[in-house]
């Protein structure tokens, strides 16, 4: 059997593109080279794509050549019959292209999480494995998330947003707005990941400074009121029929669980399972599975929960659709607790991206005959 060729896409122009390159690090490891012929394609962070001819994808950064990303031909038409990584320029002959048959996109943050390169993936016609264009945008707007799971009756804590110029602007009524969250709050990036951006406000004072420093991140931010809660996380891996993981629980030895806390402190316990009583877990399952179909996933997602200390009251977070992925990251761990280790989760999130791409390509594209 001839082996699927695999795009590792990683790297990225956001603030996570270190964190990409651990994460594709661990992926390629665990791939099974029986099965796949993987490509590393890192994207730099001027935006230029490289393929490697490295063994790892910071080498792949540092050495590869310029590619861009060809589109298939119509079937049995001319042209290549598969998406390839092109050659980029023109000067000289040419190295051949590398057609792909499924993409595994790794880029966390803005550009790689946010549906801009989903839809560049939809556009080629390459399967990818993950949410598509819609549930990646949405998931990655903390805001638009949260009116989402709102709007289909899933608990979130309360918040309002602002703009950056409104903060610019007019300061004074921001914080007058403010006010209806109070304090003790946290101050977001409405579109960022890993916990960058984020502050906890539990004076007046540090209110604007806060938001300000949210706004360097996004144009928009979130306000959100603190809870007094344990940090519970799912996991959701499926298309039609998805199914949630063992609970988990992130105890960080900081104020909050920070960008330090995630990847620099080496302190933070993941507990999996969570030691909380099984109709808590029940509940975070049942959440998670419904905040995955309010939010358009599809492949994978990771769902984050408060579980407030003194009411047992569980509120849902935000829902990640390409969450860490080394093999000490949450999600990874939820699943190996669930009888599906690493490699097996690889395998079957490339099956999942390749089964959607096989629905896709039963859509009608032309309009029937009168």
């Amino acid at each position: 059997m001839a082996k699927l060729r695999v795009g590792l896409v990683f790297g990225g122009q956001s603030v996570e593109h270190e964190v990409s390159i651990a994460s594709a690090t661990s992926i390629l490891r665990a791939l099974d080279p029986a099965r796949y012929e993987v490509l590393l394609v890192g994207i730099d962070r001027n935006g230029g794509w490289r393929l490697g001819s490295g063994t790892s994808p910071g080498e792949a950064l540092r050495s590869g050549r310029p590619v861009w990303l060809a589109p298939a031909g119509p079937p049995g038409g001319p042209g290549a019959a598969a998406p390839a990584l092109m050659p980029a320029g023109s000067g000289g002959a040419p190295p051949p292209a590398e057609p792909l048959d499924v993409v595994f996109p790794i880029v966390h943050g803005t550009g790689g999480e946010d549906g801009r390169l989903q839809g560049l993936l939809e556009l080629v016609g390459v399967p990818y494995v993950g949410a598509g264009v819609l549930g990646s945008a949405v998931q990655m707007d903390k805001d638009l998330a949260k009116r989402l799971l709102r709007d289909a009756g899933l608990p979130v804590v309360p918040w309002c947003t602002f703009s950056r110029a409104e903060i610019d602007a007019t300061p004074e009524a921001a914080l007058r707005r403010a006010a209806q969250i109070g304090i003790p709050c946290f101050a977001k990036p409405a579109n960022c990941g890993s916990s960058v951006g984020i502050s906890r406000v539990d004076r007046a004072e540090a209110l604007l400074p806060a938001l300000r420093e949210a706004a360097r991140y996004d144009a928009k931010v979130l306000l959100e009121r603190a809870v007094a809660a344990r940090e519970l996380e799912v996991g959701v891996v499926g298309n039609d029929e998805p199914v949630a993981s063992v609970v988990g629980e992130i105890v960080p030895h900081a104020e909050f669980y920070d960008y330090r806390a995630k990847y620099r402190d080496g302190r933070t316990e993941l507990l999996v399972p969570a030691p909380v009583p099984e109709p808590t877990a029940e509940r975070a399952r049942s959440l998670a599975l419904r905040a995955f179909r309010a939010l358009e996933g599809r492949g994978l997602a990771r769902v984050d929960f408060f579980l407030e200390r003194s009411t047992e009251a569980l509120f849902v977070n935000e829902v990640n659709s390409l969450p860490g992925f080394t093999e000490v990251s949450m999600f990874p761990r939820l699943f190996e607790a669930s009888g599906l280790p690493y490699p097996a989760l690889l395998d079957r999130l490339i099956e999942l991206a390749l089964e959607h791409a096989e629905h896709r390509r039963r859509v009608a594209l032309e309009a029937p005959e009168r």
